[in-house]
């Protein structure tokens, strides 16, 4: 039976503003959930996230979110999971998180968090995009190489971004399924509708 992920990213504070979205089994927020990075914005994302009804919730960080730097997140429901390179495994599949935070991509770390992505993740969360793949804006590819060369030893059934908002959509290459969930465009009065994959 296919399960239905619903994914999206890059709203970046302005969640109140989604309604009527679609069904799903889980649904997954792959980061820059907030605007200005202030704690206030964090706790209103996760008290509305947590809200949601969806019986399984998912989030990482991006690099607007940097209050959550190297936080501990207590108190959330059962079923709401903070990635933060580490995974979850729901209905039989390997979720894993890399967030991008500041910190760490000025510094090596964040090319160790990539290599340290298990072999058995079938579902790979990162804010970055893979170089090359959805990942095209203002005459440049933004993308992560060490990402992507990671992808093509892991080999993910599917892999949910964002960061690169022009670029909103899916494309499938070498079997995995790339997923751009940013759902910010020019007009935040417009959102658009996240991304729903059906994962089999």
């Amino acid at each position: 039976m296919p399960y239905k992920i619903l994914h999206l990213s890059d709203t970046h504070g302005f969640h109140h503003r989604l309604s009527a979205l679609p069904r799903a089994d889980i649904v997954v927020h792959s980061g820059d959930f907030t605007m200005n990075g202030s704690q206030r914005e964090a706790i209103d994302f996760m008290n509305w996230f947590c809200r949601l009804d969806y019986p399984h919730k998912i989030f990482i960080c991006g690099n607007h979110d940097d209050c959550l730097y190297g936080a501990n997140i207590d108190g959330l429901d059962n079923n709401v999971h903070y990635l933060c390179n580490s995974a979850v495994t729901i209905e039989g599949m390997k979720f894993y998180g890399v967030p991008m935070f500041m910190n760490d991509c000025t510094t090596s770390r964040q090319t160790l968090h990539y290599a340290n992505i298990p072999d058995d993740t079938d579902v790979l969360i990162t804010l970055t995009p893979p170089l090359g793949i959805l990942d095209f804006d203002d005459d440049v590819n933004y993308g992560s190489e060490e990402l992507l060369t990671r992808i093509a030893t892991v080999q993910p059934h599917l892999h949910l971004f964002g960061h690169i908002h022009s670029q909103f959509g899916v494309q499938i290459l070498n079997n995995t399924l790339f997923s751009n969930g940013a759902i910010m465009n020019d007009d935040p009065s417009r959102l658009r509708t996240p991304n729903l994959i059906a994962f089999f």
